[in-house]
């Protein structure tokens, strides 16, 4: 299970969501404006920085949106790679 700390209006956050959409994630997001989560985040990440991101599934934990979304890329993207075979003419 993958876990978003979010902000309202950190655009930051919003590219961080924007690749959970693209690539079709479901996700469990929490923002720090509700009770409790920012000290949940402070207790799990140490800082109060969002967008933060924890996946139970490979045990990594990470903060900066442009990582979060390498991340995701490369752990989530699951487009065929392979080459395409050449078609006949």
């Amino acid at each position: 299970m993958i876990t978003m700390y979010v902000k309202t209006g950190c655009p930051y956050c919003a590219m961080a969501l924007a690749k959970v959409d693209d690539l079709g994630l479901e996700i469990n997001e929490l923002n720090i404006a509700d009770p409790g989560v920012l000290d949940e985040l402070m207790e799990k990440g140490g800082k109060r920085q969002v967008p933060y991101l924890v996946d139970e599934s490979t045990g990594t934990t990470m903060y900066e949106s442009a990582d979060i979304v390498d991340y995701l890329e490369k752990q989530y993207n699951n487009k065929d790679t392979s080459e395409t075979p050449p078609t006949e003419n």
